[in-house]
């Protein structure tokens, strides 16, 4: 899902790709698109963008007279820009900003699931705080101001995903982020953060003993700052998901998030957290904590089973009998040397499991047991 890096990196493409074209004409929306229509045309003008959190602005400035349009997009799990070929956009392309050039290109919003939308104007949506990303200094001061809110009641890993104060933070960020931090991410908002703040304003301790405590207890605050920021230096283009090295970069960046030996659980929203060690006294009740392994890809050069449906077994007679398993290593040791007593018990224990799964003997009672009602013959015993 795209978070502030993506946003920051999608409006950076668009203003190298777009720099120096020219756009005309209206903007074409799709009929699925899930924004309103963009009321925008002009001869001439150019397109800017920028971004703020989870959200990025873009600018239709014309070239001559009239006035300008800003609208303001979320991405949702998996919008992206694309400048290509007008006459062959790509698919869900829901609104397209077309170059004056010969022939034309498009600058396409590209949204698969369709989650993303768009609004007309300029405001940033009033009820998000500063970005974690490009407002730092202001991002920070209205979290430690704001301990008292009651979003601080919660785990710190759904505090994370709260807007309000943490703007650009979504479901992989916070993973990294408390990971690198080594806080269990049930444990409570609140505890969490005044521990921080208590720390910040103690003028007791000298210069050398803040960076030992803060290289041993990494500031969270400052991690929801810097890996981000990880993420954009790294000169990736993770807005455009189709591009299969990129992605194998990205996943090769994640230390926590879908990493196998970590463990996951779902926190209230129904969101998966993914971590290291304990969840945390504030994790929820009745759920059990699931490790993320390693998938074993197939053998290439392993026959192929053969499967071996019932009506093949009736027009060949019957099923083969099963081959006779042998008996583990571990229950050889427990038998005695010389004890017949013990072998034979041993051999029942293996000998009963294939016939449990026997898939003739049921219809067989069956039939013998109708047959004997009819006076035709005694039941078999099963």
């Amino acid at each position: 899902m795209p978070e502030c890096p993506e946003l920051h990196l999608a409006g950076r493409y668009i203003n190298e790709a777009c720099g120096g074209l020219v756009f005309e004409g209206g903007v074409q929306r799709s009929a699925v698109g899930r924004g309103p229509e963009v009321p925008f045309s002009s001869e001439a003008y150019r397109v800017t963008a920028a971004s703020r959190g989870k959200e990025l602005r873009m600018t239709l400035e014309p070239l001559g007279p009239g006035p300008s349009q800003a609208l303001v997009f979320r991405f949702g799990m998996s919008g992206s820009f694309r400048l290509c070929e007008a006459s062959s956009p790509p698919r869900h392309a829901h609104l397209c900003f077309f170059t004056r050039e010969s022939p034309p290109r498009a600058l396409c919003f590209v949204d698969p699931r369709r989650f993303g939308t768009w609004r007309l104007g300029e405001e940033w949506q009033p009820d998000r705080g500063p970005c974690v990303l490009l407002e730092y200094a202001a991002f920070r001061e209205n979290v430690l101001t704001n301990l008292e809110d009651k979003a601080f009641d919660k785990p710190i890993c759904e505090a994370l995903l709260n807007q309000k104060y943490f703007n650009g933070i979504g479901n992989y960020l916070r993973a990294e982020i408390l990971y690198r931090a080594k806080i269990p991410p049930f444990e409570k908002a609140r505890t969490v953060l005044e521990a921080l703040k208590h720390r910040e304003q103690n003028s007791s301790l000298t210069l050398s003993k803040k960076l030992k405590l803060k290289r041993d207890n990494p500031d969270l605050l400052e991690l929801c700052h810097t890996v981000p920021m990880e993420v954009v230096a790294s000169d990736k283009n993770l807005f455009d998901p189709s591009d299969s090295d990129n992605y194998a970069a990205f996943k090769n960046w994640l230390q926590c998030y879908l990493v196998p030996g970590m463990s996951s659980l779902r926190d209230r929203n129904n969101r998966t957290i993914w971590f290291q060690g304990e969840p945390g006294p504030m994790a929820p009740k009745g759920q059990k904590s699931h490790k993320k392994h390693a998938h074993l890809k197939a053998d290439p050069e392993a026959p192929t089973p053969t499967v071996t449906t019932r009506a093949s077994k009736r027009r060949s007679g019957g099923a083969e009998k099963p081959p006779k398993p042998a008996v583990k290593e571990e229950e050889e040791k427990a038998v005695p040397d010389g004890s017949r007593k013990g072998r034979a018990r041993g051999r029942k224990k293996v000998a009963a499991a294939p016939a449990l799964s026997e898939p003739d003997v049921p219809v067989r009672a069956k039939r013998n047991r109708t047959s004997a009602r009819r006076g035709k013959g005694a039941a078999a015993v099963v």
